[in-house]
C-alpha cells in the first residue's frame, strides 16, 4: 500500500530527527570500534548472500517488466561475486586511517595559546542515488568510518535490495550496542521524498547526489541543505600520433567494455588526424570487433574505411551512453583533442595515449577534469583503485571534494584553541 504525501514527508523528517539524535554517538566512536563493526558488517552480508540475492531478484524482475534498459539492469544486478566485492569494500575502509581527529595544522600564538585545526564528522549525511544497491553499503561504510549518520534515499527500482541491505546493516549495529538509526533507508514512493531530504535544514548537514545528470541537477538546484555535487562521466580517450597503437587499443577497449554501465566508462575516442588511416581504422575495427557500436560523423569515418557507423547526435557527443556504444572523431592533434574535451566533457575522467612527453604534459596541464589518465584506461578512476576503499561518488565540482570522494571528504574541521586564562586586549 502506497504512502500518502503527508505520510511520506513525515517519515523522512522522523528519520532525519532520529539520525540527528544519534549522530553524536556515532561521532564519538573510537577507531577500533568502527573497524570492528565494519568487518562484522562485511561478514554478515556475505553470510546472508542468499537473502540479498533473493531480494535483488525481485528488483530485477520488476525492472525488466518495467522496460529498464540492459545497462540499467546491469547497474541494479547483484551476484555472489559482487556481494563479496561490496563486503571487501567495507573491509578496506576498516583498514584505512581514520580521518576524525587528524590535526591539519596548528601553532602557538605569541601569548601562549595553542591552536590546531582538526577533522570532525559532518554529522548527518543524506545520500540520493539511483539503481546501484552497492552504493547503499558503500555509503554506510564511509559514513560510519568518518563518524557520520547516514540517511539513504535509493531508487524505487532497487527497493527490495536496499531494504534487505539496510536491515542487515542495522542488525550489525544493534549487535554492537549501537543505534539502528545510524543508517536508515528513506521512503522512495515518489520523487517528493528527495525534496523533503534536501530541504531538511537543521536536521541534515550535507546531501550528496549520485546518479544521472537530471538527478544531480535537481538536487543541486533545489537543495537548501549544503550539497556536494558528484558528476556524470562523459569520458574521452585521445590517441595521439605518437601513441603505441596496440596499447591504445587495449586501453580504449578496456575503458569501454570492462563495465559499460559505470561512470568511468570511455564514451568518446578521439583520433589524431596525423595517425595513418590504417591505424585509425585498426582502432575503430578493434572496438567493433569487441561488440561496440560506433557513432560519429559518418562521412568523416568512412573517409578512412569505417563501415556500419551511425551518425552521432549532439546529445550523444555530450552525454554518457552507459552501453556498448562509443562516439569517435578525428581531431587536429592534442590541441584539437583538448578543444573537443573542453566543449563536451563533464569533468570526470579524460585520458590520452602518447609517447611524446611534451604532448602528455600539455594534456595533463590543460585538460580540466577531476582525473587525467596518461597512458592508462579511464576505468582506473575509482576510489577502491585509489586506495580509498569504497567511494561515495566521483565529485566533478571544484570545492573541497574533487575526484573519488571517500573518508577525508566526509569530514569538516574545527579549530581548537587552548589557553591558560589569556584575555584579548
Amino acid at each position: 500500500m502506497s504512502m500518502t504525501r503527508e505520510a511520506e514527508r513525515a517519515a523522512v523528517l522522523d528519520k532525519a530527527r532520529a539520525a540527528k539524535a544519534v549522530a553524536p554517538t556515532i561521532a564519538q566512536l573510537s577507531t577500533p570500534a568502527k573497524n570492528a563493526l565494519l568487518r562484522a558488517a562485511a561478514d554478515h552480508l556475505v553470510a546472508h548472500t542468499a537473502d540479498i540475492l533473493a531480494a535483488n531478484a525481485k528488483d530485477i524482475e520488476a525492472g525488466k517488466l518495467a522496460g529498464l534498459t540492459p545497462a540499467f539492469v546491469d547497474r541494479l544486478a547483484l551476484d555472489a561475486e559482487r556481494i563479496e566485492g561490496i563486503a571487501g569494500g567495507l573491509r578496506q575502509v576498516a583498514s584505512l586511517n581514520d580521518p576524525v581527529g587528524e590535526v591539519l595544522r596548528g601553532h602557538t600564538l605569541d601569548n601562549g595559546i595553542q591552536m590546531k585545526q582538526v577533522r570532525v564528522p559532518l554529522g548527518v549525511m543524506g545520500m540520493v542515488y539511483e539503481a546501484r544497491p552497492n552504493v547503499t553499503v558503500d555509503a554506510f561504510g564511509l559514513a560510519l568510518k568518518s563518524g557520520n549518520a547516514a540517511l539513504l534515499r535509493g531508487s524505487k527500482t532497487a527497493l527490495h535490495s536496499n531494504e534487505m541491505l539496510v536491515a542487515l546493516l542495522q542488525d550489525v549495529l544493534a549487535g554492537h550496542d549501537l543505534p539502528r538509526e545510524a543508517v536508515q533507508l528513506l521512503p522512495c514512493e515518489s520523487h517528493d521524498s528527495v525534496q523533503d531530504l534536501i530541504t531538511a535544514r537543521g536536521l541534515v548537514d550535507v546531501v550528496i547526489p549520485r546518479g544521472s545528470a537530471r538527478l544531480i541537477n535537481a538536487v543541486v538546484e533545489n537543495a537548501t541543505v549544503p550539497a556536494i555535487e558528484t558528476g556524470t562521466g562523459n569520458c574521452h580517450f585521445y590517441v595521439d600520433k605518437s601513441a603505441d597503437v596496440d596499447k591504445a587499443i587495449a586501453m580504449v577497449i578496456n575503458g569501454k567494455t570492462r563495465r559499460p554501465s559505470v561512470c568511468n566508462s570511455t564514451e568518446t575516442v578521439l583520433l589524431d588526424a596525423a595517425l595513418p588511416d590504417e591505424e585509425k581504422l585498426r582502432i575503430i575495427a578493434a572496438l567493433q570487433g569487441a561488440g561496440v557500436t560506433i557513432h560519429g560523423r559518418v562521412a568523416e569515418l568512412a573517409g578512412f574505411g569505417v563501415k556500419n557507423a551511425l551518425e552521432a547526435t549532439e546529445e550523444e557527443w555530450a552525454n554518457e551512453s552507459l552501453s556498448l556504444d562509443i562516439c569517435a572523431a578525428v581531431v587536429e592533434g592534442v590541441d584539437g583533442a583538448i578543444a573537443h574535451i573542453a566543449r563536451f566533457s563533464t569533468g570526470h575522467t579524460e585520458a590520452i595515449a602518447a609517447q611524446d612527453a611534451d604532448v602528455l604534459m600539455k594534456f595533463a596541464n590543460e585538460v580540466d577534469a577531476a582525473a587525467v589518465m596518461l597512458n592508462a584506461s579511464t576505468a582506473f578512476t575509482d576510489g577502491e583503485v585509489y586506495g580509498m576503499g569504497a567511494e561515495i561518488g566521483i565529485s566533478t565540482q571544484k570545492l573541497h571534494a574533487r575526484g573519488p570522494m571517500a573518508l577525508p571528504e566526509l569530514t569538516s574541521t574545527k579549530w581548537i584553541l587552548q589557553g591558560s586564562g589569556q584575555t584579548r586586549p
